[in-house]
């Protein structure tokens, strides 16, 4: 089981970016896919995460209305489209791998994780 998120830079704040997590080992329509962030000096946060088959999505009280997960089976990837940026957004952006969504669990309850993508928002 392997993810690999990419996507990540510098873009200015009101800008958008979408984040990518390649996956491999697994078919990403069969697990949950969360989508977690962690800026220096904070403990990691859950942002937004798409259940097994992709019925059903959640979101961080700060990423709705945003933010929009999806997901591309043909290509094992799921995505983070996000707008409207803001400096606050800035941290490390990961992917992690798991049965249900449960954006609220940060550690040990998600299966395997990505590196993470450095995300900055400034002007």
């Amino acid at each position: 089981v392997q993810l690999v998120e990419s996507g990540g830079g510098l873009v200015q704040p009101g800008g958008s970016l979408r984040l990518s997590c390649v996956a491999s080992g697994f078919s990403v329509g069969a697990r949950a896919i969360g989508w977690f962030r962690q800026a220096p000096g904070k403990a990691r946060e859950g942002v937004s995460c798409l259940n097994q088959r992709h019925e059903v999505t959640d979101y961080a009280d700060s990423a709705k209305g945003r933010f929009t997960v999806s997901a591309d089976n043909a290509k094992n990837t799921v995505y983070l489209q996000m707008n409207s940026l803001e400096p606050e957004d800035s941290a490390v952006y990961y992917c992690a791998v798991g049965i249900l969504c449960r954006l609220y669990i940060t550690e040990g309850y998600w299966d395997s994780w990505g590196q993470g993508t450095q995300v900055t928002v400034s002007s």
